[in-house]
């Protein structure tokens, strides 16, 4: 489904208000991205109650109801939870994790809005979503009949949508600062192996964390709760944050001068987080061509010179690592890095490498 046009939180829902009404859709993403999140708030835009069904969970008679006898002949009776007399919207939650018997149960009600004699109320919404085959989930094989009874969109993450519903729905201030920051923590690609991975969900369930914790949660635990949802990498830059956010300092006291890199021991998550963040506004703030460097500009570029050649006599590992250009990441102006390449050519020659 790698074809299929990629849409927002928000045009997802304006998409839904549109099309679903008329036509099945079939909402593709990876976990924890607000998929269902996402359809619950479609339904309340429009009045309707949501009725999710979970596809993995789910047995064919669940869906079709079993058999009843009436005047000498048999009926199916779908479940009460289906089978309701006022228009609603039914999600069919992980469908593509459903069993292939399941998958085929949802045939006719998809195409018809019809199980056995029941139909659904005129003006129903159905509405599926599922992971894909590349998010490591368990997901089966959708027949191309069954493909071919909906629309097909893929939701992705978008900092920007996410960071509005955070600040209404008071995410913890830790998170939604660090996320503003550094939006491309919001989500990462789901780990071949097991463990846990960043995602909108994710650092929702670390914001309920933190807010249990109280104000005075020791580092220990802000390190337990961050390393229990989120990407190993950044937990480690977001206990980096926490400090920083702690000892009030941060970049702009770095570029001015009044802060210089934390060099003890205890540090190295404050450091991590401090390079990373520094690399990130100056990718940010330094233009792409030399020629439209200002004054001010070229003033803070030969102070960020300087702070990376301070940052490898301390810790040379963590300025390779700001020097290269992880994959999603905003590369370093050409100008600048061939600048770095004169002055500290073993450092960007190593970081290339790396």
């Amino acid at each position: 489904m790698q074809h299929i046009r990629s849409l927002t939180q928000t045009q997802l829902v304006e998409y839904l208000l549109h099309v679903a009404p008329v036509r099945p859709v079939f909402v593709w993403g990876a976990p924890g991205i607000g998929k269902s999140a996402l359809v619950q708030l479609f339904a309340e835009s429009v009045g309707f109650p949501c009725v999710s069904l979970l596809g993995s969970q789910l047995a064919p008679e669940d869906l079709i109801g079993v058999p009843e006898i009436v005047n000498g002949r048999s009926r199916f009776c779908p479940p009460t939870m289906v089978a309701r007399e006022e228009p609603y919207c039914l999600f069919l939650d992980e469908l593509n994790a459903s069993s292939a018997e399941v998958q085929k149960a949802f045939y006719s009600l998809i195409h018809e809005r019809r199980i056995g004699e029941y139909v659904m109320p005129a003006g129903s919404v159905i509405i599926g979503a599922g992971n894909r085959a590349q998010d490591h989930a368990i997901v089966k094989p959708m027949p191309s009949a069954l493909i071919n009874r909906m629309a097909h969109v893929q939701l992705r993450v978008d900092p920007r949508d996410w960071l509005q519903w955070a600040y209404g729905a008071n995410l913890h201030p830790w998170v939604t600062e660090y996320v503003e920051s550094r939006p491309d923590h919001l989500w990462s690609r789901p780990p071949p192996t097991e463990q846990p991975f960043s995602t909108p969900r994710s650092w929702h369930m670390l914001s309920d964390q933190l807010h249990e914790l109280g104000t005075d949660v020791s580092e220990e635990w802000i390190s337990v709760a961050a390393s229990s949802c989120l990407t190993p990498e950044h937990a480690s830059q977001f206990r980096g944050f926490v400090q920083t956010v702690r000892n009030r300092y941060g970049v702009s006291d770095l570029l001015k001068g009044t802060l210089r890199w934390p060099d003890a021991a205890g540090e190295r998550d404050v450091l991590y987080y401090l390079a990373h963040a520094f690399r990130a506004q100056m990718v940010k703030e330094l233009p792409a061509e030399r020629e439209a460097v200002a004054p001010a500009q070229r003033e803070q570029a030969h102070r960020a010179k300087a702070l990376i050649k301070d940052l490898a006599a301390i810790n040379f590992e963590i300025a390779q690592m700001i020097m290269a250009t992880p994959d999603g990441q905003e590369p370093w102006p050409g100008w600048f890095l061939a600048e770095v390449v004169r002055d500290l050519p073993r450092l960007v020659v190593q970081a290339d490498g790396a």
